[in-house]
């Protein structure tokens, strides 16, 4: 019980974009539904929707490492707000494109507005909380997003079955809405330090106000030659690419191969979900003093089991069992990574070396579901599933040995 009382204490702009994140997560369901939303409703092949995630990973690729220098530059709380407003406003077109060039377009203009979230959320958990309190914010930055994500993509399963444009209209709706909730609870911030902030921290605002005026790519290249980041980073990209087949060939293979049906496909993220709400914060809570290399060893090879496994299970429970085992890594590795790189990250430079990780996130998107969707339509479900297996492995060998 001492881990939930803890989140208590951290600082108030936390709790603020901690009920923004809950709201945007709530409305999430276009993106996981986006494969199946371009086969069964726009009629592209497997590939050709596969590539769709290509070109938002792209974006997403380079929304990291400028997001992270916009953080840098000016207030991460107005950064995160504008991401949540433009992305609000793309979902509401997206369902008007329909030729290949149209939703490409779509596609891209989404990616490039809703992934500067990403960093500049990184980038507030680590300036707001205190060293101490860091494995807390993010777990509670994770809460949010997991919570959220119990209701979004099992409700946009029972909606795809009726109407896959209304996915991308009620996920809009919930962008703008955490976008206005944001505002509201950022409003103390203009005013200096806000409450609950740690003792010694500066504001977010002067911080950024302070920061040298480097342009983005000097941003990125200062923080890649930091051999500890650019290490783990590189040693995080193997079970990086094995989470992103939830996007791309784990729903293929689940509707079309084990013949569930969408709404089966949705409620595993929900289990997904409950099991992050109920045991991440006590599980960090008791692997507080881990060594960083311990827990992000762990989390890889747990995340390499649990979607091996796939290849042997037959339906929806065995399906439901391998989640579990996924999840637990994903409880384990995620808020160790982000822990890991705020207490290795300059304090004025904090959101390049975020835009950084989130950059890897992005280029895993980017190829990790265009390259399982191919090896599953070449060379069979089995090959893809035993290659997750070995690339979880490879991640824990190096995890292991980060500094």
């Amino acid at each position: 019980m001492s881990a939930w009382r803890d989140l208590a204490k951290l600082p108030r702009p936390l709790w603020a974009q901690f009920f923004a994140t809950l709201v945007n997560r709530m409305g999430t369901m276009a993106l996981p539904f986006l494969v199946l939303y371009l086969t069964r409703h726009r009629g592209f092949t497997s590939e050709r929707a596969a590539s769709m995630l290509v070109l938002y990973g792209a974006g997403a690729c380079v929304m990291g490492p400028v997001g992270g220098w916009l953080c840098d530059r000016f207030d991460a709380a107005r950064v995160m707000t504008g991401a949540l407003a433009l992305s609000g406003l793309v979902l509401f077109i997206y369902p008007v494109a329909h030729a290949p060039a149209a939703v490409a377009a779509a596609t891209l203009v989404w990616a490039l507005a809703s992934e500067a979230f990403r960093p500049a959320g990184l980038a507030s958990t680590s300036t707001h909380a205190a060293p101490a309190q860091r494995k807390a914010a993010f777990a509670l930055s994770r809460l949010a997003t997991n919570l959220g994500m119990s209701f979004g993509p099992a409700l946009g399963g029972f909606l795809a079955e009726r109407s896959f444009p209304l996915l991308f209209r009620v996920d809009g709706c919930t962008s703008l809405l955490a976008a206005a909730v944001l505002v509201l609870g950022h409003a103390r911030l203009s005013a200096g330090v806000p409450e609950g902030q740690p003792p010694g921290a500066e504001p977010a605002v002067a911080l950024a106000a302070e920061a040298p005026r480097h342009s983005p790519w000097e941003s990125f290249l200062g923080a890649w030659s930091d051999r500890r980041l650019r290490g783990m980073l590189l040693a995080f990209l193997p079970v990086a690419l094995i989470f992103f087949q939830h996007d791309g060939a784990m729903p293929i293979y689940l509707v079309r191969d084990l013949g569930l049906p969408f709404s089966a496909y949705g409620m595993l993220f929900t289990i997904n979900t409950v099991l992050i709400i109920f045991l991440e914060i006590p599980l960090n809570a008791a692997m507080e003093s881990w060594p960083h290399r311990r827990s992000l060893s762990l989390g890889a090879a747990l995340f390499g089991v649990g979607f091996g496994l796939l290849g042997v299970v037959k339906g929806f429970a065995g399906a439901a069992a391998t989640v579990v085992v996924w999840t637990f890594g994903e409880m384990i590795l995620f808020p160790s990574a982000s822990s890991y790189i705020a207490d290795i990250s300059p304090e004025r430079r904090r959101g390049a070396y975020m835009g950084l990780f989130t950059t890897i996130f992005s280029v895993a998107f980017m190829t990790g579901p265009w390259a399982g969707i191919r090896v599953m339509e070449v060379c069979g479900a089995a090959s893809l599933w035993a290659a997750c297996l070995a690339a979880g492995a490879v991640s824990a060998v190096f995890l292991a040995r980060v500094r």
